[in-house]
């Protein structure tokens, strides 16, 4: 098991502020898990009385609308804390999260993090500004949803996950969403993306090998997003 202070991620998250005792301190109490693609992690209503720290891999983070479809909300990659805003809030998590892939994580218990807060105002502040930021993502994407055309969505968000996740070896993004999972991105019926998909193939827009997206005119798909 790797000691905090040794591993890397954490410079990625709110925990950059600790210094190295804390983060011996952080080793002792925190515990490893594999997370196999597909499991979850936590489900919206839980009380999850800690914060995830994600090592490696990627989650989706979504809602359950009235319809009963998953709308993702955010995704969640390597180096960055799950259940800050419930743990300061003392309210059930109001999202679940999901593995997108073979995910490692540590949990460290609210019991032995909100000490920090205290002591640490570094600290106290990034996880503020990582709230607000959420915060912000939130906001945006409410207008997007309300304001842009499923058309337009669909060119962002190809864009925000190649920009987020980059390319794989192959030149298709890094991260594979299934067609139902892209669809839970942008707000619309599977079929709807399926199409659009489709019609920007014929575009010489993007490139599809299954699963595999490739972005060939990330210019004229950022004009559409516009």
């Amino acid at each position: 098991m790797s000691k905090c202070e040794q591993c890397i991620v954490r410079e990625f998250s709110s925990l950059k502020a600790l210094n190295k005792d804390e983060l011996i301190q952080l080793s002792d109490c925190k515990t490893s898990y594999t997370i196999k693609k597909g499991e979850t992690i936590f489900e919206e209503g839980e009380n999850v009385n800690g914060i995830y720290c994600i090592k490696d891999g990627i989650c989706k983070l979504t809602k359950l609308s009235p319809n009963g479809k998953d709308q993702i909300i955010k995704l969640v990659k390597k180096g960055e804390l799950l259940g800050q805003r419930s743990m300061i809030s003392e309210e059930p998590v109001n999202l679940s999260a999901v593995a997108l892939e073979d995910m490692q994580v540590c949990f460290i218990p609210k019991s032995d993090i909100m000490g920090y807060f205290d002591k640490n105002n570094q600290f106290s502040m990034n996880v503020m500004r990582t709230i607000c930021s959420d915060l912000k993502d939130s906001d945006d994407h409410m207008v997007s949803l309300a304001q842009k055309t499923v058309k337009e969505r669909l060119a962002e968000t190809l864009l925000y996950l190649e920009e987020t996740f980059g390319k794989s070896s192959d030149g298709s993004l890094n991260v594979q969403l299934s067609r139902e999972e892209l669809s839970g991105m942008i707000g619309t019926a599977t079929e709807s993306c399926i199409r659009l998909l489709s019609d920007f193939k014929k575009l010489g827009l993007i490139e599809l090998n299954g699963k595999k997206i490739v972005l060939k005119d990330s210019s004229k798909l950022k004009r559409i997003s516009e």
